[in-house]
């Protein structure tokens, strides 16, 4: 495990930017934490790594936003899922293959899950996060010890 404290929206982005340039396809990234943590400028800093200035929002209604990126990024909001079983008949494992995916609220869905980094974002103060890294499988192991 990796543990980073961010002081501002800015850091949290140009961390999840520097694991940005670790990506490729057919990584999962799992975001965890409360409302308002961070997960969704987490992903803004992966997505515009390689794509820059894209205007990112969480899928919660839609469940995944697309990003014509290289490789493509797959942005999901499972937080209105009940369970991976549901996960599974939209078709959400499919993307899986595709590109990055990136996860918020993915401890609903774990159980369907093996190799993947698990990043939980806890609110500290206004301003302040604390990111831990969690590897799950040799792949997010590896990036860990790159960083």
């Amino acid at each position: 495990m990796k543990e980073i404290l961010s002081n501002n929206v800015n850091e949290t982005i140009n961390i999840a930017k520097n694991l940005a340039s670790k990506l490729k396809i057919q990584d999962i990234i799992v975001l965890t934490g409360n409302l308002g943590a961070g997960k969704t400028y987490f992903t803004k800093g992966i997505v515009e790594y390689f794509l820059d200035s894209e205007n990112i929002s969480s899928p919660t209604f839609t469940i995944v936003n697309e990003y014509n990126t290289t490789p493509p990024i797959y942005h999901f909001d499972v937080y209105r899922i009940k369970n991976s079983d549901e996960f599974m008949n939209i078709g959400g494992d499919e993307y899986f293959n595709k590109g990055i995916c990136i996860i918020e609220w993915g401890e609903k869905i774990k159980d369907i899950l093996y190799d993947y980094l698990e990043i939980n974002i806890e609110y500290i103060t206004e301003n302040t996060r604390r990111i831990q890294m969690i590897p799950h499988g040799k792949r997010y192991e590896d990036i860990l010890k790159e960083n």
